[in-house]
């Protein structure tokens, strides 16, 4: 398994998907687009008498170059990365480092698919090409995640799972966190945000300090309303973080729970923003690990 590096320059450990698994993925989709030929087909039928045969045979090929490249390239796009075969084994298309594809990476994937891989005129040489092409590449790409860009994960194996992120917020940024407008806060960035909350306690001081700001920059610019001032940049991600997940998996109506209780005098705090401090090579910095 080859690590994937995040554009943040973080290393992430997450699974390749293996052959055995795509193919048995790939031959689900491939009896979808069949069954869809088929009813396409019936629909047909009652046309064909009273069209022209030529005009007929155009109708027919039209249908099953749409089924067969619209069928992934519509699919992975929407539903970001997955196909119902994907969907139905726990595999995802993901960019070279790790975040959500877009159309123009479903389109290459699909194209790529069917020209080079699916078969054809060539078969069975194409899909015999593209096994081989999964097995000897070092992420298990095929032809098509090469050109895209592309890599196929389990996220059901066990390395896909990032550390987990504290659950609460402090109590004098709960309302802060609960009035925030989160509707420009896009898949991408999140994903950016918390691979390096996730990571950033492996880093240096100096790391940690350029890239938490250029993220705090980033995700600032794309929420409102502003932080209360002098709001440290960990506090900042995590909040941001923490309350998007709410939003996706609590139904609405809850608020988020006190921070945990300050603890007896004489005892050091559980969260304490950060004292800055001169930047050091051995220093984690004010990200602690998580968890």
């Amino acid at each position: 398994m080859e690590p994937l590096v995040s554009g943040e320059g973080v290393r992430l450990a997450l699974a390749p998907a293996g052959v055995g698994t795509r193919v048995i993925a790939a031959a689900l989709d491939v009896v979808v687009q069949f069954l869809a030929l088929f009813v396409l087909v019936l629909i047909d039928i009652p046309l064909a008498g009273g069209t022209d045969l030529a005009a007929f045979e155009a109708l027919l090929i039209t249908e099953v170059v749409l089924v067969m490249a619209g069928y992934p390239i519509v699919f992975e796009w929407l539903s970001r990365g997955r196909t119902l075969g994907k969907m139905a084994f726990g595999l995802r298309v993901v960019r070279d480092d790790g975040g959500p594809i877009n159309f123009r990476h479903a389109l290459v994937r699909g194209l790529a698919g069917l020209i080079l891989e699916k078969p054809g005129l060539a078969f069975p040489l194409t899909t015999v090409a593209g096994v081989i092409t999964i097995s000897s590449s070092a992420r298990e790409k095929r032809m098509g995640d090469m050109l895209a860009g592309t890599v196929v994960l389990n996220e059901r194996s066990a390395p896909n799972q990032l550390a987990p992120l504290p659950q609460w917020v402090p109590v004098h940024l709960q309302p802060w966190v609960l009035s925030l407008d989160l509707h420009r806060f896009d898949d991408q960035l999140a994903l950016s945000t918390r691979q390096f909350v996730s990571r950033a306690h492996e880093m240096t001081f100096a790391a940690q300090n350029a890239l938490g700001e250029e993220l705090r920059r980033r995700v600032l610019a794309a929420t409102a309303p502003a932080p209360p001032p002098n709001t440290p940049t960990p506090a900042v991600l995590m909040g941001v973080l923490a309350e998007r997940r709410r939003r996706a998996t609590v139904a609405p109506g809850p608020t988020w729970h006190a921070a945990p209780p300050a603890p007896p005098p004489g005892r050091t705090p559980s969260y304490r923003p950060p004292v800055p401090k001169p930047a050091q090579p051995d220093e984690s910095g004010p990200f602690a690990p998580p968890g």
